[in-house]
């Protein structure tokens, strides 16, 4: 079966699950949104409607508390810098304050020449003329001037949307937050041309450490910019990177828990043009060491140990973290049932390939039946150092073999393995131990390709098909993906048991695998218990292997048995977790399809239509 087909299976499937559940009105209105997105124009996609911004205006905003916008001037096209203060003065909330700093050269009176004509006209506006130091010195110039109790962020070649100030005034009123963060869309010529949307997910502080995805609106309050001395001139051109990685350290220094705070809202635009970071890291080659300066000193200052490089796309990095000699010993468990020639494959590449050499291997058998692999288990420990075999005697159920398998591990961590893995990078679990003894860090989840090089995982999103499906599928191997979501490590919810590595000490806090889920989901609930202990979940693209994936067991879909034991296991993951607990994943946005995995936008935007 091609891959339109694969698809067009899938979200035919999908639509009569949805309409079985949740009835044929639901599935009319996906049905809208997917045609609306997929034949018509995006034009004003992102923006409220004029009923919304109409209330807005009306509202009292007077306990929002006001945001002083900081904008470094230079040599700034008039067109470009009277979008800008348009995009100011037309804010729906009157609670602002636009501290404008102008370096711009002698041959460009009239950028100061138009901000001071504004100025005379609207006392928000502050207008001061310097010299030119740098983004930094320029940013931490137009800082001086602020009166507001927050800052923020705003290039004076960009937009703001109409209703940036009135939803980051509400939300910061409402929460008392620290520091918050909005989407963003980029655009060429006006806001309502933008053609595509970055739509984040909530903190996400491996992700940060990558790639700056928080970058626009930032919004926070100025007596913690003050305290960490504001932006940094030894990081122009990652000054933004480096100052929210230090104000997150400044948050957490009092109070560990501490993050900021996101608003899936788009609430500003990023001019795409030839000079501009939206376009690309190579139109400033010095990003990229700015970045690792950034990731470093933030490592130093929380006491971490690792080298940064530089990552696998241009603005991204990787740390290489410091382990000890030798590493923690990890007990890989690879349950089995026949199938020796897949297992085969599975050690042979696991012991030929494998730099990390600190570890023992747990084959978990379960009800084989050919006589074959009775004598194949008997040669095992005197082929391959470290290896047993122990018998599992009841039904399959994936969950209480693996959580039978614990009992003879003597690792610090547990590797959970499918028999059907083979092995790519010799790195790859070295990748993986560094990633899961990080503090804070329960469990790491490795980049899984099928055999034609097609995305098999790259983490685990809940909601996705209703219930969970893996980020980027069958996309092609070498890609970056959504906002470099397939080059960078990063935080999710949960990522796919068939390799899995976990603390032995968190397995067994929150008393390992839950036996309900026999065959599946059973990772999804495994990680979600994990994640709400108080332990993140990471995924490494720097840990490859491939997956023959269904090997081990023949498919579900045309066996009614089968087919009615994962409707209740379906059913079971909302009555643990809860609807609204699967469908909202804090790693995926609002706004992403949830019919897909390759990050598209949803066809029901209406939460930016009304940000109410």
């Amino acid at each position: 079966m091609n891959l339109q087909a694969k698809r067009m299976k899938e979200l035919f499937g999908y639509a009569a699950t949805l309409t079985k559940e949740q009835g044929p009105v639901v599935m009319a209105g996906r049905a809208a949104g997917f045609f609306k997105r997929r034949f018509l124009g995006k034009r004003a996609r992102y923006l409220p409607s004029a009923k919304a911004l109409a209330a807005q205006r009306a509202a009292d905003t007077s306990d929002f508390p006001v945001i002083s916008i900081l904008t470094p001037l230079y040599n700034t096209p008039r067109p470009f810098l009277e979008q800008f203060l348009d995009s100011v003065q037309n804010q729906t909330s009157p609670r602002w304050q636009l501290c404008l700093v102008d370096a711009s050269d002698e041959a460009h009176p009239e950028v100061g020449q138009l901000v001071q004509a504004r100025a005379a006209k609207d006392p928000r506006i502050v207008y001061r003329k310097i010299e030119n130091g740098g983004i930094a010195v320029n940013t931490n110039a137009a800082a001086r001037l602020a009166t507001g109790e927050y800052l923020a962020l705003a290039d004076h070649d960009d937009v703001l949307a109409p209703h940036a100030i009135y939803c980051m005034g509400k939300a910061l009123a409402h929460t008392d937050a620290d520091f918050a963060y909005s989407d963003e869309a980029l655009f060429r010529k006006t806001p309502a041309g933008a053609h595509v949307a970055h739509f984040k997910p909530d903190y996400a502080p491996e992700y940060l450490m990558a790639v700056n995805y928080i970058c626009h609106l930032a919004v926070f309050r100025r007596s913690l910019f003050e305290a960490v001395g504001g932006e940094r001139p030894e990081c122009d051109g990652a000054q933004d990177h480096d100052l929210f990685l230090r104000l997150i350290d400044e948050m957490q220094r009092t109070d560990p828990k501490a993050k900021p705070l996101h608003l899936a809202q788009v609430l500003y635009y990023w001019r795409v043009h030839a000079a501009s970071t939206s376009g690309g890291t190579d139109a400033k080659p010095y990003v990229q060491a700015a970045a690792r300066r950034a990731v470093s000193d933030h490592l130093a200052a929380t006491g971490r140990q690792g080298r940064v490089e530089d990552g696998l796309f241009p603005g991204t990095c990787h740390v290489v973290w410091d382990l000890p000699e030798p590493g923690p010993l990890v007990s890989i468990l690879i349950p089995n049932k026949d199938h020796t020639d897949d297992l085969e494959k599975c050690l042979h590449s696991l012991y030929a390939k494998t730099f990390y050499d600190n570890f023992e291997v747990i084959v978990i058998e379960n009800n084989s039946t050919d006589p074959a692999t009775t004598a194949y288990y008997k040669t095992l420990p005197q082929r391959y150092d470290r290896c047993r075999v122990v018998g599992f005697n009841g039904s399959f159920n994936f969950s209480r073999i693996n959580n039978f398998g614990r009992k003879f591990a003597q690792g610090k961590f547990l590797l959970l393995l499918n028999n059907d893995i083979e092995i790519i990078r010799g790195d790859w679990l070295t990748q993986m131990v560094a990633e899961a003894s990080q503090p804070g860090v329960g469990i790491c989840g490795a980049m899984l390709y099928y055999p034609d090089d097609t995305i098999q995982h790259a983490g685990i999103i809940t909601g996705l098909g209703g219930y969970a499906g893996h980020s980027h599928k069958y996309h092609k191997r070498g890609g970056s993906g959504y906002m470099f979501r397939l080059a960078t490590v990063q935080d999710f919810s949960a990522v796919t048991a068939a390799c899995l590595l976990v603390r032995t000490a968190v397995f067994d806090a929150v008393g390992g695998m839950d036996e309900a889920f026999t065959v599946a989901f059973n990772d999804v609930d495994f990680c979600l218990r994990v994640r709400d202990a108080g332990w993140r979940i990471v995924w490494t693209p720097y840990a490859e292997l491939y997956h023959h994936e269904s090997k081990s067991r023949g498919s579900d879909e045309e066996d009614p048995a089968k087919k009615a034991r994962f409707a209740k296991e379906q059913a079971r993951l909302y009555e643990v977790h809860g609807r609204e607990g699967i469908l909202r994943d804090p790693y995926y946005n609002p706004c992403l399809s949830l019919d897909y995995e390759d990050f598209r936008e949803s066809g029901d935007l209406r939460r930016l239509k009304d940000p109410q």
